[in-house]
């Protein structure tokens, strides 16, 4: 179908517990098929009557008239919908799975592109067969399916959320490469080696392997799935009353060292002797010694159940090596003992669970059992069994020696990040890494450089602090210290740097925004554009608001009918009719690059609330320094659009989801997914979007102390009628997806994005050479997403993105 015109792109609606329980304290929605009302609406899966739904077209053409399947609606929210199972979509004919499709068509020729729809030789009144369908519409198609996991030792209210993708026929997929993103120790597979095949193999959750989309700036569709998980708190172990055997620094270190070599477990005797004679009591030695992995593993579980060992779920605990960098100095031995001989007895539980004497499936089932706080200690004991090397030790800690077997990659990785975030004082930075590594004085510089090049950290959003902290401790310049309070418990911040250039967190606002015109690695997004509203060498904390879509926030209903409200066939039916479909495609002709829009300037203003006056400055030698807490400050971004000033406030912290890439399209899209397609410079005269603020002005139970709407936009000249146009019925559809077409300059894409975090809408964004515009809307409609963004990075030849 012609998608030329405007009026034509604003498309119309056509059981037992196990052996660990005793260390707990004790402490799903699906679419119903729509009923047969008449002969004319059998093939209906929708629930409720489609004329509330969707406008009916007045006199509409004969094709249209068999109209009358509609995909499936987002249930309305129940307050008990965790604890509800879910039921299976029924329709009848075919359904199309989210992974049936890509294996089915993996060996099949790829099918020619398609530009026109019917196909040739076809007819728009004809229908297709299932086979025919999947043939022709689904081939290369993206795919989407939720999943809903129970949380262990959890009530029915608390699980976890997942999303995977496929279809492409190996094309891809959506997330970054760990290596290229420099995040491979953001994450920790639970078994085995490599990286996690699936997000909830991850001890991480939301599983930061899946975290990071391939676009900058941007995030997974299973890692925006998997944000609307519940969780419990921290679950409180019993106290068993186990004690273990005390030691001295020397016989903790003295087994450390003798475990590199590994496990005695081909030797029962003498694996129980070191055990219980060393570490451990056994209780039952006189009548039934605890001479089995098994009984062994339990004892030492319930020995980590004690309440005085280091908690490493607790965020401000996953910088591990602040409890050992000053050496036990200033009266810390104490501390200092304590870390070594937990990580001892994690160690030993590690080695006891992967022993070659367990099978894959026993193993998962164990950790499945073993509380949260022990496995954490178990991901330290497993960072330092691969990345930790003893060469000496003694009874103090300056008699203790470490090898780091990952320090020569974290260097080359950190020298890397300095180059491509255009370091300004990269010189001597380097120079002065150069210095410590010859004189075997990284460990020396500070907790985090200790971490980072030791290998010692744990999985999570600590990483990209650490890799940032430790190149600010490497930087001679004293302005430097303006900078030392960066946290990964404060990961809605940035900072500008010698007034020459801007970092930002990956998971901070600003960073989402502007990723388009600088790089992501390693978490940071930089380097970008300077300001002045902030000091020469300044940390900004920045504030946001969770974006107000109660109506659209994803909800574990959501996720498990994703695969059915997203399917490329629509519902399913016993035959497809071709005028069901036709091929979205955006705008190609002569002026379709929008280069009237530019980045004026960054603007931040300090809120009217800040932090307390003080905190604790963790990231020293002795981590107990005192420093001004950095300033909260509300970010705006002005642009200059066709010649006229538009400022936008960057207010709600939303979620731009890097789009599922696609193979064979562009693809057919049902016509029930509707959609209305603007170029970029016409989106700061949409308002709205949706009518969500609309509705909450209307609803006589809305908050007074609630978040407002953002203010209005400056008017480009007379806007009545367009703003009149917008807010018509249909513009106030909850499920239209609004496409942006921000092809062009970089700052078009930026424009897009500081629009949705204006208004408190996330967006799907696109590149449409590997995602065709069909797949993206679909995606939209899986994430309940009305916001799609699409850009084309052909456009921008190899030059990278820019400074």
């Amino acid at each position: 179908m012609d998608q030329g015109a405007d009026d034509d792109r604003d498309r119309k609606p056509k059981k037992k517990v196990g052996f660990l329980g005793g260390l707990l304290r004790s402490g799903s929605f699906a679419f119903n098929k729509g009923t047969k009302d008449n002969k004319k609406h059998t093939r209906r899966v929708s629930e409720g009557d489609v004329t509330t739904l969707r406008k009916v077209r007045p006199d509409p053409p004969p094709r249209d008239r068999a109209r009358s399947r509609r995909r499936p609606r987002r249930p309305d929210p129940d307050p008990h919908a965790g604890t509800t199972a879910a039921r299976a979509l029924k329709g009848k004919g075919v359904s199309v799975a989210a992974d049936d499709v890509d294996d089915e068509y993996d060996d099949h020729a790829p099918a020619a592109v398609r530009v026109e729809w019917p196909p040739r030789g076809m007819s728009a009144d004809e229908e297709l067969p299932p086979q025919h369908a999947l043939e022709l519409i689904c081939r290369g198609a993206s795919l989407h399916k939720g999943h809903k996991k129970a949380v262990p030792h959890a009530p029915d209210s608390y699980y976890t959320l997942y999303a995977t993708s496929s279809g492409n026929r190996g094309a891809g997929s959506d997330a970054a490469n760990l290596h290229d993103a420099m995040a491979q120790l953001m994450t920790l597979r639970m078994l085995g080696q490599g990286h996690a095949s699936y997000p909830w193999e991850t001890l991480e959750q939301p599983s930061c392997a899946f975290m990071y989309g391939r676009r900058p700036g941007t995030i997974t569709l299973n890692h925006w799935a998997s944000m609307a998980s519940v969780v419990p708190p921290a679950i409180a172990l019993r106290d068993a009353g186990v004690e273990p055997r005390p030691m001295d620094l020397f016989r903790i270190f003295e087994r450390l060292k003798e475990l590199q070599s590994g496990l005695e477990d081909d030797d029962e005797g003498l694996l129980y002797k070191i055990l219980y004679r060393r570490i451990l009591r056994d209780p039952d030695r006189m009548f039934s010694p605890h001479r089995t992995l098994d009984k062994q593993i339990t004892d030492l579980i319930l020995v980590l159940s004690r309440p005085d060992w280091i908690d490493f779920t607790d965020p401000k605990n996953h910088v591990a090596t602040r409890f050992v960098f000053d050496r036990g100095e200033g009266g810390r031995e104490d501390r200092y003992r304590t870390f070594f001989h937990q990580l001892l007895l994690s160690l030993e539980l590690e080695l006891r669970i992967h022993s070659a004497q367990h099978g894959d499936w026993a193993k998962e089932k164990l950790l499945q059992q073993i509380p949260p706080t022990i496995q954490w200690s178990l991901a330290l004991a497993r960072r330092w069994r691969e990345y930790v090397r003893v060469d000496e030790f003694g009874d103090t800690p300056d008699k203790i020696k470490l090898r780091y077997k990952l320090k020569k990659r974290q260097v080359k990785m950190l020298k890397r990040f300095a180059q491509m975030m255009k370091w300004p004082n990269l010189g001597g930075t380097l120079d002065n890494l150069k210095e410590k590594d010859d004189a075997f004085a990284l460990d020396a510089i500070s907790s985090d450089a200790f971490a980072f090049f030791s290998g010692l950290v744990f999985p999570g959003p600590s990483f990209p602090f650490l890799i940032m902290n430790t190149l600010i401790d490497l930087d001679p310049d004293p302005a430097t210290d303006n900078l030392a309070l960066l946290s990964h418990t404060h990961p809605q911040c940035g900072f500008q740097y010698r007034n020459s250039h801007t970092y930002w967190s990956a998971s901070c606002i600003v960073g989402k925004v502007l990723a388009p015109t600088c790089r992501c690695v390693g978490g940071w997004v930089g380097p970008g554009r300077p300001t002045a509203d902030l000091g020469r060498s300044q940390i900004a904390r920045i504030r946001s608001r969770r974006p107000r879509q109660p109506r659209r926030r994803m909800g574990p209903e959501d996720v498990e009918s994703m695969g059915e409200r997203s399917d490329p066939l629509g519902p399913p039916a016993d035959t497809y009719p071709i005028g069901d479909y036709e091929l979205a495609r955006p705008k190609t002709d002569e002026g379709f690059e929008v280069d009237t829009v530019r980045i004026e300037l960054l603007g931040f203003r300090p809120s009217a609330t800040q932090p307390s006056l003080e905190e604790e400055n963790g990231n020293g030698a002795g981590g107990t320094g005192k420093a001004a807490v950095p300033q909260l400050f509300d970010a705006t971004i002005q642009f200059a659009i066709d010649g006229l000033s538009w400022p936008l406030r960057l207010m709600y912290d939303v979620s731009f989801i890097s789009a599922w890439p696609c193979s064979d399209g562009p693809h057919p899209l049902f016509f029930d997914y509707v959609y209305k397609a603007i170029q970029v410079d016409d989106i700061v005269r949409v308002r709205d979007w949706g009518g969500l603020y609309a509705r909450q002005r209307q609803s006589a139970t809305t908050s007074a102390r609630s978040s407002p709407a953002p203010p209005p936009l400056p008017p480009n000249g007379n806007l009545d009628d367009y703003y009149d146009q917008l807010n018509d019925e249909e513009e106030q559809d909850e499920e239209k997806v609004l496409v942006v077409e921000a092809f062009g300059v970089r700052d078009n894409e930026v424009l897009a994005r500081a629009w949705c975090s204006h208004w408190g809408l996330s967006a799907v964004v696109a590149d449409v050479d590997k995602t065709c515009m069909a797949c993206a809307i679909r995606e939209a409609y899986a994430a309940t997403l009305t916001v799609v963004i699409l850009v084309d990075d052909r456009l921008h030849g190899d030059d990278g993105n820019e400074a």
